[in-house]
């Protein structure tokens, strides 16, 4: 076994050393057992994320009512309980099934009635801002994934004990806050642990956990139907709690992470406990050793505690096509945004079962997820992810026009095209998030798909007064979902095509790989 290896230790003028990425690859690029483990343990992390994300669509809903006396001004077809004495009217459950009805909320205003689903989508932003470099720079991904889960798990907990609407909307904005980087750490914790060949698939593990999560949701809901809202939260909080000690003891820190921090032994060490090659068949710490003289950004390595955290965030604006290929992710992860966060909550626009339609588009993310997981090897990166945003933006235009129609009864038809849209939504949200791991370097992918979900979360904050002015006119919901998703995807089409590439980890290496695949298509044309 010591022969394959011989030219790349010893034979230095024989053969050029390799790049980190092709020694990496030639240790992580079987998927063994343990960086199955490693990922799925990871990547589990997303039921929870999804939880909190939804959670709101049963608890802060505005609970079904009925007549208390048949013989009094109080009619079943009566929409707004407020003119109607409070005689007249009760609830079909208890009061405390919902935040509204507990807290006398059904007469207030829309504003107070969304701020604690507001409150939440904010804290996601601003949490993102906040911590979104942590994870290149001093903290690395384990630690800020068990931060952002326990964060969110003690929101959770305390969420419970929320005596009026603004304590508990500022507990909203804590959970959000926490869990914003949770979904951006597990994506790039899990591929980096891979090689090339299988970071696609471990990505969309990712993807997943959060469709368990989201399906989840309504089953719990279901069961605990009738009882208090706080008990939904204390069934999600437990879990994500006992989640944080599984990640604090057996989660592995990236090692491409690791030696770009220039901490070369801790990184050698996580490479031989995942390695899918024994480490006494090969030896990993010498390959490296090699490697790492290749390197032009070692300098920057050897001096890791002089770099600020929000150094990453300067050097994607500073360089003029990182810069561009990170306006035009989040451009379109904008687009998606207001269609992934906003068709869910615009199902009561389409009057159906709360539970039946959080299922079914739960269930959406399944399909979304093995397409792409699938075709992912096989797909053009970016004619995938201007395909489903058209198909998305088609799909919710059409509803819109339905609406507008007025000829017969097409619901199903609506809810067809909403699931349509939403796995639109889903697939476009899974591709592009492997597309932009491959669009960046180590040094700033993660602030880069930071960056990225933060403006599918802008897109989230929006989706909710959208969906307000779309019960009166559904082109401000439906219309205005479709045309976003569809003309944004289209910021697709400068960027650069990924598929197959290898991940570089400096921006040097970046703009080298970009100038040779240049001068390779100039060749050709020529």
């Amino acid at each position: 076994m010591a022969e394959p290896t011989q030219p790349l230790l010893t034979d230095s003028n024989s053969s050029s050393p390799r790049s980190l990425d092709d020694t990496i690859e030639s240790y992580i690029g079987s998927f063994g057992w343990a960086q199955f483990l490693q990922a799925a343990l990871v990547s589990f992390s997303g039921v929870f994320d999804a939880q909190q994300t939804f959670i709101s669509v049963f608890t802060d809903s505005e609970p079904t009512w009925h007549c208390t006396d048949s013989n009094s001004i109080c009619h079943e077809s009566i929409s707004n309980i407020c003119i109607l004495p409070k005689t007249a009217w009760s609830w079909d459950y208890s009061p405390h099934v919902s935040v509204i009805s507990e807290w006398g909320l059904q007469c207030a205003g829309s504003f107070v009635k969304g701020l604690p689903e507001s409150s939440f989508f904010v804290g996601c932003l601003i949490g993102g801002l906040v911590l979104s470099t942590l994870a290149d720079s001093s903290l690395g991904r384990k630690n800020m994934l068990f931060l952002s889960c326990l964060v969110m798990a003690i929101s959770t907990m305390l969420t419970v004990f929320s005596p009026n609407i603004w304590v508990y909307a500022v507990l909203r904005f804590v959970n959000g806050f926490g869990r914003a980087t949770i979904g951006t750490c597990a994506l790039v914790l899990s591929t980096e642990l891979v090689g090339k060949k299988w970071r696609g698939r471990v990505g969309i593990m990712s993807f997943f956990g959060f469709m368990l999560g989201f399906l989840s949701l309504p089953l719990m809901a279901y069961i605990n139907r009738g009882s208090s809202w706080r008990i939904l939260y204390v069934w999600t909080s437990i879990p994500t709690i006992i989640y944080c000690v599984l990640v604090r003891f057996f989660v592995c820190e990236s090692p491409r992470w690791l030696f770009v921090r220039g901490r070369k032994e801790e990184a050698i060490s996580i490479l031989k406990r995942v390695a899918s090659i024994p480490s006494t068949d090969v030896n990993i710490g010498g390959a490296i050793s090699m490697s790492s003289s290749s390197l032009p950004f070692e300098e920057e390595e050897e001096k890791p505690n002089n770099v600020n955290i929000f150094t990453t965030m300067k050097v994607l604006v500073e360089k003029r096509w990182a810069l561009k290929r990170l306006s035009a992710v989040m451009a379109i992860a904008f687009g998606i945004g207001l269609v992934y966060y906003g068709m869910p909550l615009a199902l009561s626009n389409l009057d159906f079962n709360i539970y039946l339609s959080a299922a079914f588009n739960a269930l959406m993310d399944l399909p979304a997820n093995l397409i792409t997981l699938f075709l992912v090897d096989k797909l053009s990166r970016r004619n995938a992810l201007i395909g489903f945003t058209a198909l998305g933006g088609v799909s919710s235009v059409l509803i819109f026009a339905l609406q507008n129609m007025r000829i017969g009864n097409h619901g199903e038809l609506q809810l067809a095209l909403e699931l349509i849209s939403y796995f639109s939504a889903c697939s476009a949200f899974n591709m592009e998030m492997i597309y932009t791991i491959e669009l960046f370097p180590t040094c700033v992918r993660n602030s880069a798909i930071a960056m990225a979900r933060q403006a599918l979360v802008l897109g989230g904050v929006f989706s909710p007064i959208m969906v307000a002015a779309g019960r009166k006119n559904a082109f401000w919901s439906f219309g205005l979902f479709g045309l976003a998703i569809g003309l944004l995807g289209l910021f697709a089409v400068g960027l650069p095509e990924t598929r197959g590439s290898d991940l570089c980890d400096t921006m040097d290496e970046e703009e080298c790989k970009d100038r040779r695949s240049k001068v390779a298509i100039n060749s050709v044309i020529a």
